[in-house]
């Protein structure tokens, strides 16, 4: 019990250093638009995150299955622990990658499950642990006998031992069991433990957007899990600090596996979250427009590169029905554009926020991602006077 104790203090305790990493807006980067209270996908109510970390040994990764390991699960449940659906559709800028259970949510317009994040060989584990914390938390009494766990990926095996299938069911169970809203960890964590980004090192952000429309504010709030772009190509508040920085802290690669790994492939899973009610058609012209924020700060939609979304909406509580015909609110389309320049704004700035909170870290064979250089990026803002 005293073991137990204690390894749920620390848990809080490494959890609370996360959280007060720094932000991208705290050492002075602008963007447009109101953030929520947490500037985070949270923001959304119902929304809650959970993470598992798994960080173990370094050196070289001479035996597949011995480590070093950099990796995780980020998850995210979109109306907290409850497994009543939403609307939800995705997009696929790149599709080098993976997200299980789309099929269905193109065809039935609903997300029923949880989402999962984690690196491209733990797809299928943790979409079996899933399951079986559906089975022992019985989650799907709402919906019948099965749903479609929603998992995605991003490839951390340059930081990480892939092949060793470290991530097992219990991590799984300890993302899910520890999902909350309020703040939420960034940079080296969860499912964004091992991954780059742009030049640098990568991992989850999330952002939010307040959007007045009349006499209604909604909520959008992202998530990702950013691993993608080419250093040159990183732009910060219209600032090319890539080109700027060519020659700063760029990647270690002593070795790696034998692949036509280029610069700029990768990936980014974007998850986006809002209370205004969206059909499953409008969600799909939401995600569309995540690929703009990926833009604006490098990404190129590489052929390297699984660039996925989804998005998904809390309102309309009741659209979920096996007997009757439901009613439901639909948003004009006319009145949308705010929504997608909200989308754009947020996912820009959670993918700041991921490489802002991130920190230099040595995986396996000694290969080193750099944290972004705080100070450098700030002295090019106020060159550029952007700050």
């Amino acid at each position: 019990m005293k073991s137990t104790l204690t390894l749920a203090l620390l848990l809080s305790v490494q959890l609370a250093v996360y959280a007060q990493k720094p932000r991208a807006r705290d050492i002075g980067i602008p963007f447009d638009g109101v953030a929520g209270k947490y500037n985070a996908i949270t923001d959304v109510k119902g929304v809650d995150v959970g993470f598992s970390t798994i960080i173990e040994g370094k050196g070289n990764n001479d035996v597949i299955g011995k480590g070093p390991v950099r990796t995780g699960v980020t998850a995210i449940f979109p109306r907290s622990h409850s497994s009543v659906p939403v609307y939800a559709n995705w997009y696929t800028l790149n599709g080098n990658g993976e997200m299980t259970g789309t099929t269905w949510i193109t065809e039935s317009g609903f997300l029923e499950t949880p989402i999962l994040i984690t690196n491209s060989n733990s797809i299928g584990v943790c979409r079996d642990a899933m399951l079986k914390w559906f089975v022992k938390k019985n989650w799907i009494k709402e919906q019948g006998w099965f749903a479609y766990p929603l998992v995605a990926e991003t490839y951390d095996g340059m930081m990480n031992d892939i092949y060793g299938f470290h991530v097992k069911d219990s991590h799984v169970f300890e993302a899910l069991n520890t999902a909350k809203s309020g703040s939420v960890a960034e940079g080296n964590v969860g499912g964004g433990t091992g991954m780059w980004c742009l030049g640098f090192k990568g991992g989850t952000g999330t952002a939010s957007r307040l959007i007045k429309i009349q006499d209604s504010t909604y909520t959008i709030g992202v998530l990702v899990q950013a691993n993608f772009g080419a250093k040159k190509n990183l732009t910060i508040a219209g600032v090319p600090i890539g080109i700027e920085l060519k020659d700063t802290l760029n990647y270690e690669i002593h070795k790696i596996a034998k692949s036509h790994w280029q610069e700029g492939d990768g990936s980014i899973i974007a998850v986006l979250a809002t209370d205004a009610p969206l059909l499953p058609h409008q969600l799909k012209r939401i995600a569309q427009r995540i690929a703009l924020g990926v833009g604006k700060v490098g990404g190129r939609g590489e052929n390297g590169s699984g660039d996925i979304f989804i998005a998904f909406s809390t309102a309309n509580k009741e659209a979920f029905n096996r007997e009757s015909i439901a009613s439901v609110k639909q948003f004009p389309n006319d009145q949308m554009n705010p929504l997608f320049e909200g989308t754009v704004q947020a996912v820009e700035e959670a993918i700041i926020n991921a490489m802002v909170a991130a920190e230099t870290m040595e995986g396996i064979n000694g290969n080193k991602a750099y944290a972004l250089p705080h100070d450098k990026v700030i002295s090019l803002l106020k060159k550029y006077k952007r700050k």
